[in-house]
């Protein structure tokens, strides 16, 4: 319902290959346990400024029932996809998993298929608050853009309302940092930065046209995300015929779209208006800022906060699960594009 399905073009021959190809690759491994598998980025979707898709490394995120059984039969078939932490063991790997960075564990640059692919491994408890909470935005925020879902409990009821109100506290965060009047484009590019605001990889390392590349060529998926949740909001009049989109600014409509913050970013403004060392309720706080012309700012700060966090121990983190010689490779491929354009 809020992603784009394999059946939308169906009647794509590349589609049809693009989907073998990938379940090619899911083949290679453990299904035990693995509750949800999707594929994103510039070597699924068509990005601006890039390469074919098919000349670019897909990356796949993983989601699993138990990260250390799946971890130890991975290492047995895919024991070089590892970097030399693998002879500590895969209880050693999910502890590192689950405690630094964004709760997520990475092989980059692996070959199979005939392609490069990067796949990261998260616990399906761990993507389910993020998902509800924004601990980290970083799964998230992937699931905040079209993905292309190859598997998927679609009897979970947990994992299904999760993703749901991910994309809800998406719309609610994204009117808060937009004007009056905007364009159904403005929307989308809003949605797409949030993941990277404060991201410290957007300084050093990534395209800074990266959020528009992503979501200019894509706006009929990024439609199909959002369409449900948008005709729902009743505080949002969407002209579709003309592309363009008007939201009430009134207290009553900002308290709205506060109230309905994921948890984390909630506890960030709490902070945010408690600096001067008084204690405010969340109710206070709420209140404070749908009367404030500074809200769109606090907000803003606040989901960079969350992000920064997370990305820096996250890239620290991939240091270690890369090794040396795969993090210099791909760090310096990412340098050489940033220059290029």
């Amino acid at each position: 319902m809020y992603f784009w399905n394999v059946t939308d073009d169906c009647s794509s021959i590349k589609l049809l290959n693009v989907l073998v190809m990938m379940e090619q690759i899911l083949s290679h491994f453990p299904q035990q346990g693995l509750r949800f598998v999707f594929a994103y980025g510039s070597g699924v979707f068509q990005q601006d400024e890039n390469a074919a898709t098919a000349k670019n490394m897909i990356d796949f995120i993983f989601i699993v029932d138990e990260p250390v059984s799946w971890h130890r039969e991975n290492m047995s078939v895919n024991s070089r996809h590892y970097s030399s932490l693998r002879w500590l063991g895969p209880k050693y790997l999910s502890r590192l998993q689950d405690s630094m960075g964004a709760r997520i564990y990475y092989n980059t640059l692996v070959s199979c298929e005939g392609r490069l692919i990067k796949y990261g491994v998260i616990s399906l408890q761990s993507l389910i608050d993020d998902l509800l909470d924004w601990e980290t935005l970083y799964v998230s925020g992937r699931l905040h853009k079209p993905v292309l879902i190859l598997k998927k409990d679609n009897e979970h009821s947990t994992l299904n309302a999760a993703l749901a109100t991910n994309l809800q506290s998406a719309i609610h965060t994204s009117l808060l940092l937009l004007p009056e009047q905007f364009s159904e484009e403005d929307l989308y590019l809003t949605v797409a930065s949030l993941s990277y605001t404060g991201d410290i990889r957007m300084t050093i390392g990534e395209n800074r046209n990266k959020v528009r590349n992503i979501v200019h060529p894509n706006l009929p998926r990024f439609r199909r995300l959002y369409e449900y949740v948008m005709k729902n909001e009743k505080h949002v009049h969407w002209n579709q015929s003309s592309g363009t989109m008007e939201q009430s600014l009134n207290a009553a409509s900002t308290y709205h779209h506060l109230n309905l913050l994921p948890k984390s970013l909630m506890f960030q403004l709490v902070n945010a208006r408690s600096a001067d060392g008084r204690h405010r309720d969340t109710e206070q706080v709420l209140r404070s800022l749908a009367n404030d012309t500074e809200c769109r700012n606090v907000v803003q700060s606040c989901v960079s906060r969350i992000v920064q966090k997370s990305s820096m121990s996250q890239t620290a983190k991939g240091l270690l699960t890369g090794g040396l010689i795969k993090s210099v490779w791909y760090g310096t491929n990412k340098l050489k594009k940033m220059w290029k354009l």
